[in-house]
Parts: C-alpha cells; structure tokens; sequence
C-alpha cells in the first residue's frame, strides 16, 4: 500500500475519534478538538491527492477509497451538528427574535443536511454508471468552491459549540451559517452542473 493510500486510510480512522470526542463533554473544550480533528482529516485529502499525482502513485484502491473517506467524513459532521441544535439556533440570541424563529432554522438546516446527503448520493452514483460505460469525469471549480464551503462550514459550527454561551461563539456560529447556506447552494448547483455537463453518462449506449 502507498503513502497516499496510507493517508487516505488515516482520514478514515481519524472519523470514529471525531465523533467520539464530540460526544465526550468530560474533555474540556471537546466541541474545538473535535473541529481541530475535523480540520486535520479534511486536509489530508488534499495531501494524498497532491502525493498521488505528483509521484504518479494513483491507484485503483486510492480512486475508491478517497471519495468514500470525504463523504463519510463531510456527512457524519453534518449529522452530529443536527443532533445539538442550538448550534443552529445560537445566533437568534443576538437578536430579538420568536422562538418559533429560532425552530424554524432547526427545521430548515435539517433539509439543507438532507439535500447535501442527497446529492453525495446521487453524484456517487452518476459516478458508478460513469465508470461502468468506463467514461473519465473531471472534477470542477464548482465541486471544490463546495468542498471548502463544506469543510469552513463544519469547522466554525463545531468550534463555536464551545462557548455558544458567549457573544463571541454566536457570532462564530452566524458566521457559520453563512458558510452552511453558501454550501447548500453549491452542493446543489455543483450537483446540476456536474450531471448536466456529463449527461452523455444516462444515454442509452447505441
């Protein structure tokens, strides 16, 4: 096994003590480990990819294993976000706001979590019928303006759970959620793109 498969490998394994110290409140600051773990698993990725091709060591294990690791790493994040909420509704104490406000973007980033799960999926998928009919798809700007969206996103949320008490974590929260609607809408508008710009993928072959 190569080193960029090694990495890769490493990101996988970093994901189970991620979610382990966010759910360990006996570790001080365990919300801000957790984005420091987050962080460092997220860059890796860049790091095998760049080992991969500038020593030629691409394989086909790298290819499966590198998606799965970003996807799996991005989603698990996403999903425990949703299960503190006030991450969510935080920032509303900045602001006299309803309660029913503050429930309404619960529910709201609740869909946005399940749209950007979504299109992981079917952007996977569109990419197994592409490498059935053995046709070669390019990554795009768009795809990575996403990836950093998603990846500035997880780490400010998690990193401000730490002190949402005080008006300097809820403003790293609505910081945050700008970031979480900026993303939303590039996982989207990447997902259209990509599957519109390699439509000949869901042609019927001849």
């Amino acid at each position: 096994m190569n080193l960029p498969n090694k990495i890769t490998l490493a990101r996988i394994f970093m994901i189970p003590l991620f979610v382990v110290i966010f759910y360990l409140p006996v570790i001080p600051y365990h919300y801000l480990i957790a984005a420091v773990v987050f962080v460092l698993a997220a860059l890796t990725d860049a790091l095998d990819g760049h080992i991969a091709r500038s020593r030629n060591l691409v394989t086909n294990l790298g290819k499966f294993l590198d998606p799965i690791a970003d996807k799996v790493l991005v989603s698990t994040a996403f999903i425990l976000l949703l299960t503190e909420p006030a991450v969510f509704s935080a920032p509303f104490l900045l602001f006299s706001v309803a309660p029913s406000a503050e429930t309404a973007m619960r529910i709201t980033a609740g869909v946005c979590v399940a749209v950007i799960l979504a299109r992981e999926l079917i952007v996977s998928g569109f990419r197994m019928v592409a490498a059935e009919r053995k046709l070669v798809i390019a990554a795009d700007k768009l795809g990575k303006i996403k990836t950093t969206c998603q990846d500035v996103c997880i780490a400010v949320l998690l990193a401000s759970m730490s002190f949402l008490e005080t008006k300097a974590g809820q403003i790293a929260a609505l910081i945050g959620l700008v970031f979480f609607f900026l993303c939303t809408f590039f996982t989207v508008l990447s997902g259209v793109n990509y599957i519109v710009k390699n439509r000949q993928v869901l042609k019927e072959s001849d």
